[in-house]
């Protein structure tokens, strides 16, 4: 039995004959398996904790005399979406009576880095899951490619219309009985037709290329929390050499430098840039992500790791910009988040 932290449910295809499934709940998941490694679908599991405060520069600023919340900057959209990975169409999305998205739409395209903020309890995570398949939008659309994508994504998707999606989820998400060279490697081990020691080479590799060396031995528990991280990275990023051609990556981050200190917070945020195709791994090779999605509620990760902001309020984009934008806008809701006060729209 195996546990780790994530939020979804769904089912694994069998394993020697045995079947399974997998309960994400927000506190724990669940695994029931047979003796060894098993198997997962196309979309990677990874893994980050809880937010700490921060202090910085964006504590300064002060708050305008506008109230005014609705959507205030927009970003101009080109006119050619050839270059549109993803797109979420006015999404909704409630539990029961409590209303969590209330008409979301926004597009992700080929080469961004982007940025979802905001108070916690907003939708945040909510959208990450919509976009990767685990939830199912209760009304609106999401296109894949240009595809729309009906309901979740099932065990025999192999790709979803041409496009992988990773999800690095917001608790450690390592599975515990494993080694990190079987963490790692997990997809790979259980879908693919490599050998063990093309796997193994693979991943010592990846590792390398999150600057992680000789750790492939060692359990999670041997591993420091910004260790953990970069292990649920490479986890993520691997794939399978040995195909004619590897369809495009999307990388979708919930909180990745949450519960981290600020040393290891800047760790993570430039490996984030690093694995990015317009980046540099520690190896010196360019990155393998073509697009990612980082929600954050950190002013380091804000300004070090994405480019664009999607800034969401109960449940609605009340704000989009670049991100040096973020610090000048004269939007009362993006200085209160920005500065911390407790003064502003946002009421706890």
């Amino acid at each position: 039995m195996l546990s780790t932290s994530n939020s979804a449910l769904f089912p694994l295809p069998s394993y020697n004959g045995y079947s399974r499934s997998t309960i994400f709940s927000e506190s724990k998941v669940v695994t029931s398996i047979p003796n060894g490694i098993f198997r997962q679908r196309k979309l990677v599991l990874s893994s980050c904790t809880p937010f700490r405060n921060e202090i910085d520069e964006f504590s300064a600023l002060k708050l305008s005399d506008s109230s005014d919340i609705k959507l205030s900057n927009p970003v101009d959209e080109p006119e050619d979406d050839s270059d549109v990975l993803i797109e979420c169409k006015n999404v909704y999305k409630s539990f029961g009576e409590k209303h969590i998205l209330r008409g979301v739409s926004f597009k992700i395209r080929h080469g961004e880095a982007v940025g979802i903020i905001g108070p916690s309890g907003t939708g945040k995570s909510t959208i990450l899951k919509i976009i990767a398949g685990l939830l199912a939008p209760d009304k609106g659309e999401v296109f894949i490619r240009g595809k729309k994508r009906e309901g979740l994504i099932s065990d025999e998707e192999v790709s979803i219309s041409g496009l992988r999606i990773g999800l690095v989820f917001q608790s450690a998400a390592l599975f515990d009985s494993l080694t990190v060279r079987e963490n790692v490697g997990f997809l790979l081990y259980e879908n693919s037709r490599m050998s063990d020691d093309q796997i193994s080479e693979l991943v010592t590799e990846t590792l390398a290329a999150v600057g992680l060396k000789g750790v492939e031995d060692r359990l999670p528990s041997e591993l420091s929390g910004g260790m953990k991280k970069r292990v649920a990275l490479a986890r993520s990023i691997i794939f399978d050499t040995t195909k004619e051609t590897v369809e495009p990556e999307v990388l979708l981050y919930d909180e990745p430098t949450a519960g981290l200190d600020p040393i290891a917070s800047t760790v993570v945020e430039d490996l984030i840039r690093t694995v990015h195709i317009k980046g540099e791994d520690a190896v010196g090779k360019t990155g393998r992500v073509t697009s990612y999605v980082v929600v954050t509620h950190q002013h380091s990760t804000i300004r070090r790791a994405v480019d664009r902001l999607i800034f969401l309020h109960e449940g609605k984009i009340v704000w989009e910009g670049l991100t040096h934008e973020f610090t000048t806008s004269p939007s009362l809701i993006v200085q209160q988040f920005a500065s911390g006060s407790l003064e502003g729209p946002i009421k706890y």
